[in-house]
């Protein structure tokens, strides 16, 4: 189980933290604040999740302690949360396709036989549903908008397109995690995130890449170079002065 654990606060946290990314930078102050709390958000619920892991596993650890001090091979999460932000349609195709995926995954998530784990899915889910509502309306405005709104948000889906096959690719702790009970059947959720996807890209008349060779391998350990300068700036403090607390 602890894996599993890690694999769902580890996407929270990466994503949460490439969100953090744009706080001061978005194209208008309503945007900003608006990707500055859903960062807050994922790193949040990381939170829930790791605090749980932590107690799982014992050995007197915290959440600090599953959050700064593992190193790249350690960590779970798919490849698409630690790609980079890019331009705003860029960021925004990357939060779609995985919103698409985790408010599915967090609803039936719900349904866990961990009373404590269905509860931290319960209270995610509220927020989720907003993250995928306001991805959702930016890709068709991006898609439906100016012709050069409508090209930076094709090219970002189709270079995001290869990452989203992980998110439903189970790795072997998912895949006893589904059959223990206290984990998601990916494959039951499968056609519902595909419909979604498609529906928001119809709306936002863009042309549905084609399915080939997916990228996978972060839910094993094996990264892309960008999760290495993630960590590398979001642990310096805690790994600079070990034991820092707030």
């Amino acid at each position: 189980m602890q894996q599993y654990l890690l694999y769902l606060a580890d996407n929270a946290l990466i994503l949460g933290h490439r969100l953090s990314e744009w706080c001061g930078h978005g194209p208008a102050l309503e945007v900003d604040m608006a990707m500055t709390n859903i960062s807050l958000d994922l790193i949040g619920q990381a939170r829930n999740i790791y605090q749980y892991a932590a107690q799982m596993e014992g050995e007197g650890k915290t959440e600090d302690d599953l959050a700064y001090l593992r190193d790249v091979p350690e960590f779970r999460n798919v490849l698409l949360v630690e790609q980079p932000n890019g331009d705003f349609a860029h960021t925004i195709a990357r939060h779609f396709l995985f919103d698409a995926f985790n408010f599915y995954y967090q609803q039936a998530l719900c349904k866990s036989n961990d009373e404590r784990l269905a509860a931290i899915a319960e209270k995610s889910l509220k927020e989720v549903a907003y993250h995928l509502r306001w991805t959702s309306e930016w890709v068709i405005r991006l898609g439906d908008g100016t012709p050069e709104s409508k090209e930076r948000i094709q090219l970002a889906i189709q270079d995001l397109w290869s990452f989203r096959g992980e998110l439903l690719m189970p790795a072997d702790f998912e895949i006893a995690a589904a059959k223990e009970g206290y984990g998601v059947d990916l494959s039951a959720i499968k056609e519902d995130v595909e419909r979604k996807i498609f529906e928001v890209l119809d709306e936002a008349t863009l042309i549905r890449p084609g399915d080939g060779w997916m990228q996978s391998g972060g839910k094993i350990g094996r990264h892309s170079e960008h999760l290495g300068f993630i960590l590398a700036e979001m642990q310096f403090l805690q790994r600079a002065y070990p034991n820092s607390v707030w």
